[in-house]
């Protein structure tokens, strides 16, 4: 792949300033990977649009008007209802918490002889109690602590002016950046790294796009589903099951155990249970047979652990900067693994090809006369 030993140092170094410099301007690199993100996410339709005849800047606008309509719509039409479903919540607590004390604590006793004075939950019921009215009003919370710094309120409006700046022109100068990029390539080097680029393209896109679709999908089913049914936190428990999807079965176990101790709450009997497990079962089938095969794919090279692994592991060493990047550079690792899979799987210390490993003229004769015998 790289054909010397300067070159390679010459690499290392490369990506070990690129990895400094990622560490050091994490504060300020935020609204620039958002807008990468958001342009990565958009270029495939600006270029459909474009097989369409429209113009690059055309397609470009047409895309970030529908970015940026969905990234203002789900907090204006969300957070207010998440919120009303989260005071909600955290008023009926003192009935759920007699609930379980009630109910659940009894069972729990008789059934594994366990103390009674040891589950009881008085003293929770009485902290919430005497809290919960401060618990609530998310969106006002979050803006009083923006505001209570000016420095870090114009610092927090500036981002969220940049992403947009960012994202459209980034959108716009895709391609030509893109095609940039391969001209400073190593000749020598250049196909290897487009072959390389180009499966890294793909298994990144692929999973994030198609993902997010299944994602956003399951969380609609589900939502219907449980509003439907008359849940009074269906939205919530929605969204939850529909974002922990992305592991295949997470959703579907944490949407039932979510929503059946909710409907346990409200409803106290078996028959919305029942609904809880077809809904959620119904979820499932589709998410399996139709969902993630049209818009996932089944052999992507993402793995859900390597994914959930990746963004932890890019939290924990770079923060929220982290995090964004996490998948990219998850992409790209398992797309190299895959070369030096093949680069070891073709070479003589796999094949074990070497002169003494061959058998000598008068063994491959001693060998094919036992044979005939």
């Amino acid at each position: 792949m790289i054909k010397n030993s300067s070159n390679k140092w010459f690499v290392l170094a490369g990506a070990t300033t690129l990895g400094l410099l990622v560490y050091l301007l994490a504060p300020v690199l935020t609204p620039f990977l958002i807008g990468a993100l958001l342009a990565y996410l958009g270029d495939p339709l600006v270029d459909w649009l474009e097989t369409c005849k429209l113009s690059r800047t055309n397609a470009v606008i047409v895309v970030f008007v529908m970015i940026f309509l969905a990234v203002i719509a789900v907090p204006i039409i969300l957070l207010p209802l998440i919120e009303l479903q989260i005071s909600a919540l955290l008023r009926n607590l003192p009935a759920y918490i007699d609930w379980v004390q009630f109910k659940v604590v009894p069972l729990l006793s008789n059934t594994f002889n366990i103390d009674q004075e040891i589950l009881n939950m008085d003293a929770i019921k009485q902290s919430i109690l005497a809290n919960w009215r401060d618990v609530g009003g998310i969106v006002s919370q979050v803006m009083g602590v923006v505001s209570q710094s000016s420095f870090a309120f114009m610092a927090w409006m500036a981002n969220l002016v940049l992403i947009p700046v960012v994202t459209f022109y980034l959108l716009r100068d895709w391609d030509d950046m893109v095609e940039k990029v391969r001209g400073l390539i190593p000749r020598a080097n250049e196909p290897t790294f487009t072959r390389l680029a180009k499966e890294s393209d793909s298994v990144l896109g692929e999973f994030l796009r198609g993902q997010l679709i299944v994602m956003f999908a399951l969380s609609c089913v589900y939502i219907l589903g449980l509003w439907a049914m008359g849940l009074d936190l269906a939205l919530l428990i929605g969204i939850v099951a529909g974002i922990v999807s992305f592991v295949p079965y997470l959703g579907f176990i944490v949407g039932v155990l979510l929503a059946g101790i909710a409907t346990m709450m409200q409803f106290g009997d078996m028959i919305h249970l029942v609904y809880v497990l077809l809904i959620f079962g119904a979820g499932q089938a589709l998410e399996g047979m139709l969902l993630t095969p049209l818009f996932v794919g089944e052999k992507i090279g993402l793995h859900p652990v390597a994914v959930i692994f990746a963004v932890m592991a890019g939290g924990q060493l770079f923060g929220f900067v982290g995090v964004l990047i996490a998948l990219p550079v998850a992409a790209v690792i398992v797309v190299l693994l895959r070369h030096i899979h093949e680069l070891y799987t073709s070479s003589s210390l796999y094949g074990d090809t070497s002169p003494d490993s061959q058998p000598t003229q008068a063994e491959s004769t001693h060998t094919d006369h036992s044979i005939e015998q």
